[in-house]
C-alpha cells in the first residue's frame, strides 16, 4: 500500500488518520457521557482534563489530515458512481471536517468562558479564547452539544453509505479505506 494517496486508493497515512480519528471520536463521546455522571472529585477533574486534551489532539489531527489531503490528493470516484453520489460524498466529507474542527473549538471556547485553565496533557497551557462570560459559556456549550448531534448524524450516514457501496453496489469504495477487507464478490449494479 502506498504512503501517499493514488487515483485508485487511499494511502496508508490517510487511512491511518481516518481510523485514528474515528477511534478518538468514539472515545471522546463515551468519556463525554460518562464524565457528566461522575460525582465532583479529583477523578472527575482528571477525566475532564483528559477529555479536553484528547479533543485538542483530535483538532490537531484534523488540521494535519486536511493538510495531508491537500498534499496527497484524493482518489478519483469509483467508476460508475453517479454524480449525485459524488456530490453527496463531497458534502458529507466537508461537513465532517467542519464539525471535527468546530467541535473541539467550541469545547475550548466553553472552557475559556467558564474561567478554567486549559493544559494539553499537563504539558503546556493554551491561550484563552474568551474571558469569563456566562453568555459565551452557554453559547459554546449549546454549540458543543449540537455539533455532537450533527456529528452523530453525518458519521451514521457516512458509514451507511460505505456499507451500501460495499454490500449493495459491490464497488471498491469501502475496500479503498479498509485494508484487509476482501473486494466485493461482484458488481451487480446497472448504471
Amino acid at each position: 500500500m502506498p504512503i501517499r494517496n493514488t487515483t485508485q486508493r487511499w494511502g496508508w497515512v490517510s487511512i491511518g488518520i481516518h481510523w485514528l480519528s474515528l477511534l478518538m471520536v468514539l472515545s471522546l463521546v463515551v468519556v463525554g457521557f460518562v464524565m457528566q455522571e461522575l460525582p465532583n472529585s479529583p477523578t472527575k477533574i482528571e477525566v475532564y482534563a483528559l477529555h479536553k486534551s484528547f479533543g485538542l489532539t483530535l483538532l490537531a489531527l484534523t488540521v494535519l489530515r486536511l493538510l495531508w489531503r491537500l498534499f496527497a490528493g484524493t482518489p478519483a470516484p469509483v467508476p460508475g458512481t453517479p454524480r449525485w453520489q459524488q456530490a453527496a460524498a463531497q458534502a458529507s466529507h466537508g461537513a465532517l471536517y467542519v464539525i471535527l474542527l468546530a467541535m473541539p473549538l467550541s469545547g475550548w471556547l466553553y472552557n475559556s468562558a467558564s474561567g478554567f485553565p486549559l493544559k494539553w496533557f499537563g504539558l503546556f497551557s493554551l491561550p484563552k479564547l474568551s474571558g469569563y462570560d456566562a453568555d459565551v459559556k452557554a453559547f459554546a456549550l449549546g454549540m458543543h452539544e449540537w455539533l455532537f448531534i450533527a456529528l452523530a448524524v453525518v458519521v451514521s450516514v457516512h458509514a451507511a453509505a460505505a456499507l451500501k457501496h460495499h454490500y449493495f453496489d459491490r464497488d471498491a469504495t469501502l475496500v479503498r479505506m479498509l485494508p484487509g477487507l476482501p473486494p466485493p464478490a461482484g458488481r451487480e449494479r446497472n448504471d
